[in-house]
C-alpha cells in the first residue's frame, strides 16, 4: 500500500496596506473567483484569514464550522 500524502498548496498572502491603498475589492473578487483562501498580513504578522464562499460552504457541509474554533 502506498502513503500518499495530500500536498498543502500555500495560502496566498496579503497586506493589510493593500486594503487601505484601495485593493480590497480586487483581492477579495480574486479570492471568491479563484476559490482560494489568503492570509491578511499586518506589520508581515498574520492578522485574519479570508477564503471563498464556496470553499466555506464545503467546510460547513463537511461537518466543520469554523466559528466554533
Amino acid at each position: 500500500m502506498v502513503d500518499e500524502k495530500k500536498s498543502i498548496t500555500p495560502m496566498e498572502h496579503y497586506n493589510m496596506t493593500d486594503f487601505l491603498k484601495g485593493q480590497a475589492s480586487k483581492i477579495i473578487t480574486s479570492i471568491s473567483e479563484g476559490d482560494t483562501s489568503g492570509f491578511v498580513l499586518k506589520n508581515g504578522k498574520p492578522l485574519a484569514v479570508i477564503i471563498s464562499n464556496e470553499r466555506y460552504e464545503r467546510l460547513l457541509k463537511a461537518g466543520i464550522d469554523i466559528n466554533e474554533y
